[in-house]
């Protein structure tokens, strides 16, 4: 692949998740005109002949049937870190990747999938069911006081490529001035933002007491959106993944809705000056 816009990676184990997986990676990578990457993890690398070869028919079974060029590889590592290797390899645009939720055994595959997230320069789609996406596809935009809130924003533009969409603001409140004042700041930006580039929109307000990210996925779910589209915490720490980021919440959340997750960069100065 020539360039970050021409490459989705997807991470696959030949498990069901993955096969959704690619099926979302099928609909972006055509609205892109991209092609697909599968890439299969080995702990060994005298097993790598044996699943290059399926994975080799499993590359050529997923073309044919999504009409998209799909390429693999397979890599001796680990998900923690082989991953986002490939990603810089690859230059990938996008990683899309399948997951559980946090019910009984795979109760930490929310965490898990958080730790493979965080340090990547490229957004990951995170899912748990094939697309069922309406017309057009709305995507909640969970607003706060974080400034990089603002760095979702880039990346709408390249969810067009999942066909017509509406980005739905959806913003914190009622926690004092220091927080709802950069709060309401962060909302007027956004809808300049996404006036600016013709997208479509709408705002809401949660309620003001309880958890926004319990708000934001409540939210969600009562009004069937396609997608959530969030951002990480910024130096999350190892306590995070013990007691539970609310990111690894909203990405295994039970209503199986596909979550855009976003790291944040370090020189966000930098970002917002080219926005």
């Amino acid at each position: 692949m020539e360039s970050y816009s021409e490459t989705i990676l997807v991470p696959y184990d030949f498990t069901e998740k993955a096969d959704c997986a690619v099926r979302h990676a099928s609909r972006m990578a055509k609205g892109m005109k991209a092609g697909i990457v599968l890439l299969h993890i080995v702990k060994k690398e005298s097993e790598s002949d044996e699943q290059s070869v399926l994975l080799k028919n499993k590359a050529d079974e997923f073309s044919q049937e999504e009409q998209v060029p799909v390429g693999f590889l397979v890599k001796e590592g680990t998900i923690f870190k082989t991953i986002n290797e490939v990603v810089d390899d690859t230059k990938a645009i996008a990683v899309v990747m399948g997951t559980h939720g946090i019910k009984g055994i795979q109760k930490f595959t929310g965490s898990w999938a958080l730790k493979v997230i965080v340090g990547c320069h490229v957004p990951y789609l995170i899912v748990q069911r094939d697309p069922e996406y309406q017309n057009p596809l709305n995507i909640l935009f969970p607003v706060d006081h974080k400034l990089e809130t603002k760095e979702k924003l880039k990346w709408a533009s390249l969810l067009t490529s999942l066909g017509n969409i509406k980005i739905v603001l959806f913003a914190q409140q009622g926690n004092g001035p220091l927080y709802d004042n950069p709060t309401r700041a962060n909302m007027v930006f956004c809808k300049k933002y996404l006036e600016d580039r013709n997208i479509a929109y709408e705002a809401e307000w949660a309620d003001k007491k309880g958890s926004f990210y319990e708000a934001s996925l409540k939210f969600a779910k009562e009004h069937k959106v396609d997608m959530i589209m969030i951002t990480t915490t910024r130096d999350i720490a190892f306590h995070d993944y013990v007691l539970g980021a609310y990111e690894q919440f909203v990405i295994a959340n039970e209503a199986q809705i596909p979550v855009f997750v976003v790291n944040p960069r370090t020189d966000v100065k930098m970002v917002y000056s080219n926005f």
